[in-house]
């Protein structure tokens, strides 16, 4: 499911769940528990990536529906923890997109330090709305965070993927390298950022991202129950089915 190669100071996450990195229960529950007992390791920093083409395809759909509203009771917590665990951890982390990065791939890029994607075909991009499902709040306010805020709304409401290129004009990502270049330059970014004091790098992060725990806390709130409660109508099982069939035409 994960693998970890360490690199001197540095410890490679590659995700290998399926062919796409599909995200289900088992899937998000694997990445909190490696990214938990990482961040406690001696490493210094953290390089996250996926195999072949593929970063990560977002949410196991089939899977979600096969499940049902019981199945997305237990999806929804399971998704939040992964995201809030790799967004918060202490420790630095860089995303090495090495293909397209979709929905739930697209969250699991933005929650790192750094997120550099090679040239390629590959898309990144969030098209929940698409989709037919509302973001849950803490996938909403990351990608409020690490959005250009020019883009934010074209990038959320419009539910587009867009090429390497345009998904660093909109702040998805920080840089574009040659395809044979990602796994130097990330392991290069990853360096730069474990030179930095530890107790000093985790306190500043610490504060730069608290405006996004006070979010999410204050959000919660105010719209969680809204939100599972559209996760779990016929009216969503019926979107995302149509959004099935319509993808595997393609």
């Amino acid at each position: 499911m994960f693998t970890v190669e360490r690199r001197g100071d540095i410890e490679i996450l590659r995700m290998q769940y399926g062919p796409a990195n599909a995200m289900d229960v088992d899937f998000c529950v694997g990445l909190t528990n490696a990214v938990m007992e990482l961040a406690t390791s001696s490493s210094r920093a953290i390089v996250l990536t996926g195999q072949g083409k593929i970063f990560g395809a977002g949410v196991d759909l089939p899977q979600l529906l096969v499940g049902g509203v019981e199945y997305a009771r237990r999806f929804l917590p399971a998704l939040d923890d992964v995201l809030e665990m790799l967004f918060f951890c202490q420790k630095p982390i860089v995303a090495a997109v090495n293909g397209h990065a979709i929905a739930g791939g697209c969250l699991l890029a933005c929650c790192a330090d750094c997120r550099i994607m090679s040239t390629g075909k590959g898309r990144v991009g969030v098209p929940e709305l698409r989709v037919g499902v509302p973001f849950p709040t803490v996938a909403m306010e990351i990608m409020r965070a690490r959005t250009a805020p020019s883009f934010y709304e074209e990038v959320v409401l419009g539910g587009a993927t867009y090429s390497a290129q345009n998904a660093l004009n909109r702040g998805l990502i920080d840089a574009v390298v040659a395809e044979g270049d990602l796994h130097d330059e990330a392991i290069s970014a990853a360096e730069s950022l474990a030179a930095i004091r530890p107790e000093i790098f985790a306190f500043s992060k610490q504060q730069a991202r608290q405006p996004v725990r006070a979010a999410i806390e204050t959000n919660g709130k105010l719209y969680e129950a809204r939100i599972h409660e559209i996760w779990e109508t016929a009216e969503t099982q019926e979107a995302i089915r149509a959004f099935v069939a319509l993808t595997l035409k393609k």
